[in-house]
């Protein structure tokens, strides 16, 4: 930094402290200019100063450490140290450097001395410290050092050897704690922060304050202390006396029922417990979600009635019943095995007849069967008749004739005792109908044309009454109904011969009697017309009407053909079955056709 001059300002000199002189300005010879007389002289009078004033105060701490101590201060106080020559005018510049270090020396000793006699020697204290600004330096976040750390405060390390001993910076115990710390004045005025929470009347009326997620400390539950419950003089004599009254009639129960059951008695009891009928509930369980009452009395007030009420069982909601198993489910025949290839076929044909060789052999060893002839074919004449064969050859060809014809007839007669006779086949027959029938009822309705062709009246009862089917065949001079009812086997062999197999536009002519003689009956029903020639069948059909299942039989039997000139009779037959109504639907059919 330069003034206006233009001159350099630098640090003063030591030396010229005092007289607050710059520094000689330097000569362009090279040296420097002569100073002033007076300026050595003025600095060692200065140094002689300091030095004085240092012993003088050093001087003084050591006779407060000896006041406190106890000793007198004549006694404790060292003599003092000769004073140094008064410096020469002369002294170099090396010795004025000492004498200024001894200076500096002297006043930290002082200032030392002076900080470690605050605290009282003789008692253990938690120390005090008036410089905050020095404890706060030491520590960080403005938090004191630990008491321990701060042993070089209170001494010097330099010159304290000898003087006192180190002593603990806390207080051993409760007794050598002082009441009040003294605090410094700058920290008395400063406010301290309140750590205390609300109090419980802030709380109270702060409405935005929930106790529930409040910590325990902020909101302090009351403690209420148990008390001492005793128990009565004789408690537990009266609970073990109940006990072991108890425990006496439970053996005597016991008792009397061993001797009731030597006596007979508890046997005429449970006959007589069987006979008796229990009195019916006041309320069935099922009407007691909708009685308001212990009895059905209660329904004459409709007020007691649980329907429309809101705790009623009765909602909108729908609740669907427990689903059952179809009856005819159980009547469904067991599923066959899967078919063989003819391979496998062959293979099991041919393990089984090894099975029965072996079985056969066996027996033969034992002596249990006699051994079977040799079965002799006309291939194998010469392998196991040889010489025979050579000898007479017509005789042996007639022998194996003979054998062949025997075996032939044996196999003939054992499959016609296999076979089934007449009567039993159509016993088969009628319990597979049966058992048909078990597995459900069915329905179907025809709608004919005309049945002018005798053959085809034949053809449907027959197979009626050959598929043990139950029903009626409605014959009227407009349109012809055939109702058929039985199992589902019969029904469908049924189906196809009405709707695939007849050829109902077939007419064969007059049907004749057993004795030769052409049949008479209704005009309607004759295959002729009025001039003698064949009607037209060309245009007849016959139709399904409704088909479906039933729980049961309507028709004990097959009717057969009933003739019906009106409408009325027709309804009369169809009535008696409960089955009018299909007589209706086969005229509203024949009308939308037409």
């Amino acid at each position: 930094m330069a003034d206006v001059s233009g001159n350099v300002l630098k640090r003063p000199h030591p030396e010229d402290e005092d007289n607050n002189a710059q520094k000689r300005s330097r000569s362009n010879n090279g040296s420097p200019l002569p100073g002033a007389s007076g300026g050595p002289a003025a600095g060692k009078v200065d140094i002689e100063k300091m030095v004085a004033e240092a012993r003088a105060k050093a001087e003084a701490v050591r006779a407060r450490l000896q006041a406190a101590r106890g000793g007198t201060p004549s006694s404790a106080t060292p003599s003092p140290s000769p004073a140094p020559p008064a410096a020469s005018p002369a002294m170099s510049r090396l010795e004025q450097m000492k004498a200024r270090v001894a200076a500096a020396t002297g006043r930290a000793n002082a200032a030392a001395q002076q900080r470690a006699a605050a605290p009282p020697p003789l008692t253990y204290q938690t120390p005090q410290y008036d410089d905050e600004g020095l404890q706060k330096a030491r520590g960080g976040l403005d938090v004191g050092l630990h008491p321990a750390l701060l042993s070089d405060i209170g001494q010097d390390a330099r010159g304290s050897k000898g003087r006192q001993a180190m002593q603990p910076k806390f207080a051993t115990t409760m007794a050598n704690r002082r009441t009040e710390s003294p605090v410094p004045a700058a920290e008395a005025k400063k406010p301290q922060l309140d750590l205390s929470g609300p109090s419980i009347e802030e709380m109270k009326k702060n409405p935005y304050f929930d106790p529930n997620i409040g910590s325990k400390n902020v909101v302090p539950k009351p403690r209420h202390s148990r008390q001492l419950i005793f128990n009565q003089k004789g408690k537990y004599i009266q609970q073990a006396a109940a006990l072991r009254r108890q425990a006496q009639l439970e053996e005597m129960k016991k008792r009397i029922a061993e001797r009731a059951r030597q006596a007979g008695i508890d046997e005429d009891l449970d006959v007589e417990k069987a006979f008796l009928v229990p009195a019916p509930p006041a309320v069935e369980w099922w009407d007691e979600g909708l009685v308001n009452g212990s009895d059905y009395s209660a329904i004459d007030d409709p007020k007691n009635l649980k329907i429309d009420t809101p705790d009623s069982i009765i909602t909108i909601y729908i609740q669907h019943p427990v689903l059952l198993d179809p009856p005819q489910d159980k009547h469904i025949p067991p599923q066959k095995p899967m078919y063989l290839t003819p391979k496998e076929q062959a293979k099991l044909r041919r393990q089984r007849r090894m099975a029965d060789l072996k079985e056969q052999q066996a027996k033969i060893r034992l002596g249990l069967e006699p051994a079977p002839p040799p079965k002799v074919k006309k291939s194998n004449i010469m392998r196991v008749l040889g010489e025979e064969a050579v000898k007479d050859p017509t005789a042996v060809e007639a022998r194996v004739n003979r054998e062949i014809a025997e075996r032939k007839e044996k196999h003939e007669a054992m499959n016609e005792e296999r076979k089934l006779t007449k009567e039993q086949r159509r016993e088969k027959l009628a319990t597979q109908q049966e058992k048909d029938a078990e597995k459900g009822i069915y329905v179907s309705v025809y709608r004919i044309d005309s049945l002018a062709n005798g053959r085809h009246r034949f053809k449907i009862s027959k197979n009626a009454e050959q598929q043990a089917l139950t029903g009626v065949c409605i014959m009227h001079p407009r349109l012809n109904l055939v109702i058929v009812e039985g199992g589902g086997h019969s029904i469908n062999a049924y189906k196809k011969l009405m709707l695939n197999r007849i050829d109902w536009t077939e007419n064969a002519g007059p049907s004749t009697t057993s004795d030769g003689q052409p049949q008479t009956p209704a005009s309607w029903l004759s295959p002729e017309d009025e001039k003698g020639q064949l009607k037209d069948l060309s245009q007849n059909t016959c139709t399904l009407l409704w088909e479906g299942q039933e729980k049961a039989r309507a028709f004990r039997k097959w009717l057969g053909a009933r003739v019906c000139e009106t409408d009325a009779q027709a309804k009369d037959v169809l009535a008696r079955a409960k089955m009018e109504n299909f007589w209706i639907l086969a005229k509203s059919s024949k009308t939308a056709a037409a």
